[in-house]
């Protein structure tokens, strides 16, 4: 039986209590304890609105008056020729496939793995891994202030684990995808993904969300990563789903001395989208790049809210996020810095540059900067513009035509982006998302 969700009633607290009836984990105190916070937290706190200053430049109404279901009846059985178009060509991976929020055994491709490396599913790892998954699990995903983490931790049943031991360097990348398709009513998933690598360990790990069919649903994203001491992590998070959906993804990242983590972010799908970005360098001589891409049409909602902690010395963070705004749609940018009073020597830089290819198209940026200690360098830049009509002249000066000229302008803008991902088959796989884009956005033109 399907459960439902809503603000009217008893609330979603009385979805909750016929969720944990049923739910993955049962019987695990520590894990039911997680829950029973999360759902009190979200209970105080309700759905965020303008007058949070966080969230001031989006408005999540439309996410609170729609009734959502948590679907028991299992998932389509898809072939894994549907999943062809979101493959990596020439890039062997590790896969972990979730569709409808159930983790699909017949489509995910785990093989070999190296000595002590664990890539299965959450809910599997909490039988096989208990102490390992009670270590990390919620300890670095905060939900006292935030509803949707806490929401997210009351309803989390499944999602992807990854965790890479000590001195190990995982060769290939691990692939989380989700995928959802056709539904008949709105329905929300909770993915809740763990990642940990342990000193001197590295790995690169792709989460993916893709629709099938342009419904209604709304994807609450937490995932975890620890990076220990001298590990690298490389995180891409590619979203793609139905023009209907509602995305709220969190990455909350861990790193202990002298780790390295790239973020990688490139939005193109959702109706309402908000993407997190907190990483906390916590250990001495960290290095965190967050780079991002989001690109909107027709009235989509995207936002963007940084949020990097520098919690000790010598430590580097850059931040650069471009957006590429369409028709009536609206994107937001807020990054903080926060530069902690024993975080000395902190070299911090955050860039956002916005490009409007509509008169209705609309960028609400504010970078921020919170310096508690002296001996810092900080700087923090933002841009709007529309394309320039120079370049554009000078292009077609040199006998390149009107609409070429624009798409090379265009390519040069987001390909910064792209070209900073260390692997060259997911870069290149980006780089084919962003051309069909510039190709739908032609047609649209057209039509």
């Amino acid at each position: 039986m399907d459960i439902t969700l809503s603000t009217n009633g008893g609330g979603y607290r009385e979805g909750y209590e016929e969720f944990k009836k049923d739910a993955t984990g049962k019987g695990l105190t520590w894990l039911e304890a997680i829950r029973e916070q999360g759902i009190a937290r979200f209970s105080e706190l309700g759905f965020p609105t303008p007058a949070n200053e966080d969230w001031r430049f989006t408005n999540v109404a439309p996410i609170a008056r729609t009734p959502f279901s948590i679907t028991r009846n299992g998932h389509e059985k898809l072939s894994p020729r549907a999943l062809k178009p979101y493959e990596f060509p020439g890039l062997e991976t590790i896969d972990l496939v979730f569709v409808d929020g159930a983790y699909s055994e017949e489509l995910s491709k785990i093989g070999t793995l190296p000595e002590g490396v664990r890539v299965e599913n959450l809910a599997r790892a909490l039988e096989t891994d208990e102490e390992l998954v009670k270590k990390h699990l919620s300890a670095y995903a905060d939900f006292t202030d935030e509803a949707f983490t806490a929401l997210n931790a009351a309803f989390m049943e499944d999602g992807g684990f990854v965790y890479v031991p000590r001195g190990v360097r995982l060769e290939k990348p691990v692939h989380i995808l989700f995928v959802t398709t056709k539904r008949d009513k709105a329905t929300i998933e909770n993915p809740r993904n763990l990642i940990v690598v342990e000193d001197n360990g590295s790995a690169e790990v792709v989460e993916q969300y893709v629709s099938l069919d342009e419904s209604v649903y709304f994807s609450n994203v937490v995932t975890e990563l620890f990076a220990g001491e001298n590990s690298s992590v490389g995180h891409y998070l590619i979203e793609r789903e139905s023009k209907k959906a509602f995305n709220i993804s969190t990455l909350r990242a861990e790193q202990k001395r002298s780790s390295n983590i790239r973020s990688h972010s490139v939005l193109l799908g959702g109706a309402l989208v908000r993407n997190n970005v907190h990483p906390v360098l916590g250990g001495e001589g960290c290095d965190s790049l967050i780079n991002g891409l989001y690109m909107s049409t027709g009235r989509q909602h995207i936002d963007n809210y940084m949020k990097v902690e520098h919690k000790s010395p010598h430590c580097d963070s850059r931040q650069f996020y471009n957006g590429v705004l369409d028709g009536r749609s609206r994107g937001v940018f807020h990054g903080r810095i926060i530069v902690h009073e024993d975080a000395q020597k902190t070299d911090a830089k955050q860039t956002n540059r916005n490009l409007l290819l509509s008169d209705n198209a609309q960028i609400d940026t504010k970078p921020q900067l919170e310096i508690y200690a002296d001996d810092v360098k900080c700087t923090h830049g933002a841009t709007i513009g529309q394309m320039d009509e120079n370049a554009i002249f000078y292009l077609r000066s040199r006998g390149i035509p009107h609409e070429t000229a624009r798409d090379v302008i265009l390519s040069a803008f987001t390909n910064g982006t792209i070209e900073s991902m260390h692997v060259r088959e997911i870069r290149d796989y980006c780089e084919n998302l962003l051309a069909d884009w510039f190709t739908q956005r032609k047609l649209a033109d057209k039509g």
